[in-house]
Protein backbone atom coordinates (compact mmCIF):
# COMPACT_ATOMS: atom_id res chain seq x y z
CA UNK A 1 0.00 0.00 0.00
CA UNK A 2 1.69 3.39 -1.07
CA UNK A 3 2.07 5.53 1.44
CA UNK A 4 -0.77 7.73 3.22
CA UNK A 5 -1.05 11.72 1.99
CA UNK A 6 -0.05 14.28 5.24
CA UNK A 7 -3.47 14.67 7.19
CA UNK A 8 -4.95 11.50 5.87
CA UNK A 9 -6.62 9.73 8.65
CA UNK A 10 -8.70 6.54 8.90
CA UNK A 11 -12.45 6.91 10.55
CA UNK A 12 -15.04 4.83 9.07
CA UNK A 13 -18.05 4.80 10.77
CA UNK A 14 -20.05 2.08 12.68
CA UNK A 15 -21.92 1.59 9.24
CA UNK A 16 -19.10 1.70 7.13
CA UNK A 17 -17.41 -0.98 9.46
CA UNK A 18 -20.15 -3.32 9.20
CA UNK A 19 -21.34 -3.32 6.03
CA UNK A 20 -18.16 -2.64 3.86
CA UNK A 21 -15.43 -4.01 5.88
CA UNK A 22 -16.74 -7.09 7.77
CA UNK A 23 -19.29 -8.52 5.34
CA UNK A 24 -16.26 -8.01 2.52
CA UNK A 25 -13.93 -10.24 4.88
CA UNK A 26 -16.46 -12.92 5.87
CA UNK A 27 -17.60 -12.85 2.60
CA UNK A 28 -14.24 -13.31 1.32
CA UNK A 29 -14.25 -10.53 -1.66
CA UNK A 30 -12.24 -8.31 -1.39
CA UNK A 31 -8.34 -9.92 -1.38
CA UNK A 32 -6.80 -6.41 0.15
CA UNK A 33 -8.62 -5.59 2.88
CA UNK A 34 -6.71 -7.48 5.28
CA UNK A 35 -3.62 -4.53 4.79
CA UNK A 36 -6.45 -2.21 6.02
CA UNK A 37 -7.85 -4.84 8.69
CA UNK A 38 -5.47 -7.21 9.74
CA UNK A 39 -6.99 -10.80 11.16
CA UNK A 40 -5.68 -11.19 14.78
CA UNK A 41 -6.58 -12.48 18.04
CA UNK A 42 -6.84 -9.74 20.07
CA UNK A 43 -7.13 -11.49 23.17
CA UNK A 44 -3.49 -13.45 22.86
CA UNK A 45 -2.17 -9.85 23.43
CA UNK A 46 -2.05 -6.89 25.43
CA UNK A 47 -3.81 -3.95 24.64
CA UNK A 48 -0.81 -1.77 24.49
CA UNK A 49 1.02 -4.65 22.00
CA UNK A 50 -1.87 -4.29 19.85
CA UNK A 51 -1.34 -1.10 17.86
CA UNK A 52 1.87 -2.28 16.09
CA UNK A 53 -0.16 -5.18 14.90
CA UNK A 54 -2.93 -2.79 13.16
CA UNK A 55 -3.41 -2.61 9.37
CA UNK A 56 -0.69 -0.13 7.17
CA UNK A 57 -3.55 2.77 7.50
CA UNK A 58 -3.71 2.51 11.41
CA UNK A 59 0.07 1.75 12.47
CA UNK A 60 0.79 5.48 12.58
CA UNK A 61 -2.32 6.26 14.61
CA UNK A 62 -2.53 7.28 18.69
CA UNK A 63 -6.23 7.31 18.73
CA UNK A 64 -7.78 4.08 17.48
CA UNK A 65 -6.88 0.13 15.81
CA UNK A 66 -9.38 -2.03 13.99
CA UNK A 67 -9.08 -5.53 13.70
CA UNK A 68 -10.66 -8.90 12.73
CA UNK A 69 -10.75 -11.21 15.21
CA UNK A 70 -11.52 -15.12 14.41
CA UNK A 71 -14.28 -16.99 16.74
CA UNK A 72 -12.87 -19.68 19.33
CA UNK A 73 -13.32 -22.88 19.50
CA UNK A 74 -15.79 -21.94 22.37
CA UNK A 75 -18.02 -19.88 20.76
CA UNK A 76 -18.00 -22.54 17.55
CA UNK A 77 -19.20 -24.82 19.97
CA UNK A 78 -22.23 -22.25 21.81
CA UNK A 79 -20.26 -21.17 24.35
CA UNK A 80 -18.81 -18.07 25.87
CA UNK A 81 -15.34 -16.81 23.95
CA UNK A 82 -12.31 -16.16 26.61
CA UNK A 83 -11.55 -12.13 26.90
CA UNK A 84 -8.22 -13.32 29.37
CA UNK A 85 -4.44 -11.99 28.61
CA UNK A 86 -1.55 -13.03 30.00
CA UNK A 87 -1.57 -9.87 32.58
CA UNK A 88 -5.40 -8.86 32.81
CA UNK A 89 -9.05 -9.15 30.89
CA UNK A 90 -11.62 -7.68 28.62
CA UNK A 91 -15.35 -6.86 30.99
CA UNK A 92 -18.15 -5.73 28.49
CA UNK A 93 -19.79 -2.70 29.78
CA UNK A 94 -23.50 -2.07 29.64
CA UNK A 95 -25.61 -3.74 27.25
CA UNK A 96 -25.27 -4.92 23.59
CA UNK A 97 -26.62 -2.45 20.95
CA UNK A 98 -27.75 -2.65 17.30
CA UNK A 99 -26.18 -0.82 14.40
CA UNK A 100 -28.03 0.38 11.51
CA UNK A 101 -27.58 1.58 8.19
CA UNK A 102 -28.98 4.31 6.64
CA UNK A 103 -31.87 3.48 5.64
CA UNK A 104 -32.98 1.95 9.38
CA UNK A 105 -32.04 -1.76 8.56
CA UNK A 106 -30.34 -3.68 11.41
CA UNK A 107 -27.15 -5.01 9.90
CA UNK A 108 -25.10 -6.21 12.83
CA UNK A 109 -24.54 -5.55 17.00
CA UNK A 110 -21.77 -3.72 18.93
CA UNK A 111 -20.41 -4.46 22.23
CA UNK A 112 -18.58 -2.46 24.28
CA UNK A 113 -15.61 -3.69 26.85
CA UNK A 114 -12.67 -2.24 29.44
CA UNK A 115 -9.40 -4.09 30.00
CA UNK A 116 -8.84 -4.74 33.71
CA UNK A 117 -5.38 -5.18 34.83
CA UNK A 118 -5.50 -8.47 37.27
CA UNK A 119 -7.57 -10.76 37.72
CA UNK A 120 -11.74 -10.98 38.06
CA UNK A 121 -13.17 -9.53 39.57
CA UNK A 122 -10.34 -7.40 41.20
CA UNK A 123 -8.80 -6.05 38.54
CA UNK A 124 -8.03 -2.68 38.02
CA UNK A 125 -9.38 -0.64 35.47
CA UNK A 126 -7.41 0.73 32.36
CA UNK A 127 -7.83 3.48 29.84
CA UNK A 128 -7.63 0.83 26.83
CA UNK A 129 -11.35 0.17 25.60
CA UNK A 130 -12.67 -2.04 22.70
CA UNK A 131 -15.58 -1.88 20.40
CA UNK A 132 -16.95 -5.35 19.14
CA UNK A 133 -18.86 -5.55 15.98
CA UNK A 134 -20.84 -8.42 14.70
CA UNK A 135 -22.44 -8.73 11.73
CA UNK A 136 -26.09 -9.89 11.19
CA UNK A 137 -27.02 -13.14 8.73
CA UNK A 138 -29.12 -11.41 5.76
CA UNK A 139 -31.22 -14.03 4.93
CA UNK A 140 -32.55 -15.62 8.42
CA UNK A 141 -35.98 -16.74 8.07
CA UNK A 142 -37.55 -15.06 10.72
CA UNK A 143 -37.81 -11.32 12.36
CA UNK A 144 -35.34 -12.31 15.05
CA UNK A 145 -31.64 -11.49 14.14
CA UNK A 146 -28.83 -14.03 14.52
CA UNK A 147 -25.74 -13.29 14.24
CA UNK A 148 -22.60 -14.19 12.44
CA UNK A 149 -20.09 -15.90 14.48
CA UNK A 150 -16.97 -16.58 11.72
CA UNK A 151 -15.19 -13.73 13.14
CA UNK A 152 -16.14 -10.23 14.55
CA UNK A 153 -14.27 -6.76 13.79
CA UNK A 154 -12.59 -4.80 16.92
CA UNK A 155 -12.24 -1.12 17.28
CA UNK A 156 -9.24 -0.56 19.81
CA UNK A 157 -8.68 3.17 21.04
CA UNK A 158 -7.27 4.59 24.72
CA UNK A 159 -9.63 7.04 26.79
CA UNK A 160 -7.54 10.55 26.90
CA UNK A 161 -10.07 12.79 28.22
CA UNK A 162 -10.21 14.71 24.98
CA UNK A 163 -12.84 14.55 22.09
CA UNK A 164 -11.15 12.03 19.62
CA UNK A 165 -11.81 12.48 15.64
CA UNK A 166 -14.33 8.96 15.48
CA UNK A 167 -15.96 10.63 18.48
CA UNK A 168 -16.78 13.62 15.71
CA UNK A 169 -18.06 11.68 13.07
CA UNK A 170 -21.84 12.35 12.45
CA UNK A 171 -22.82 9.12 14.16
CA UNK A 172 -27.07 7.87 13.26
CA UNK A 173 -29.47 8.99 15.50
CA UNK A 174 -32.27 6.74 17.26
CA UNK A 175 -34.26 5.13 14.32
CA UNK A 176 -37.89 6.66 13.91
CA UNK A 177 -41.05 5.47 16.41
CA UNK A 178 -41.50 2.39 13.76
CA UNK A 179 -37.89 1.38 13.85
CA UNK A 180 -37.58 1.59 17.57
CA UNK A 181 -40.56 -0.54 18.40
CA UNK A 182 -39.31 -3.42 16.16
CA UNK A 183 -36.08 -2.93 17.84
CA UNK A 184 -37.41 -3.42 21.11
CA UNK A 185 -39.70 -5.85 20.00
CA UNK A 186 -36.65 -7.89 18.64
CA UNK A 187 -34.35 -7.23 21.65
CA UNK A 188 -37.08 -8.62 23.77
CA UNK A 189 -37.35 -12.19 21.77
CA UNK A 190 -33.40 -12.64 21.51
CA UNK A 191 -32.00 -10.57 19.61
CA UNK A 192 -29.85 -8.54 22.26
CA UNK A 193 -30.84 -10.85 25.42
CA UNK A 194 -29.70 -14.32 24.48
CA UNK A 195 -27.48 -14.88 21.86
CA UNK A 196 -26.41 -11.61 21.79
CA UNK A 197 -25.91 -11.65 25.58
CA UNK A 198 -24.02 -15.58 25.69
CA UNK A 199 -20.92 -13.55 24.14
CA UNK A 200 -20.53 -11.18 26.54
Amino acid sequence: MEEMPTGFRFYPTEEELVSFYLHNKLEETRRDINRVIPLTNVYQLEPWHLPKHSGEVCRGDSEQWFFFVPSQESEVRGGRPSRTTALGYWKATGSPSYVYSSDSKVIGVKKSMVFYIGKAPTGRKTKWKMNEYRAIKEDFPTSIPKLRHELSLCRLYVVSGSSRAFDRRPTRLAPPPREMMIKQQNESRCGLTSECARTS
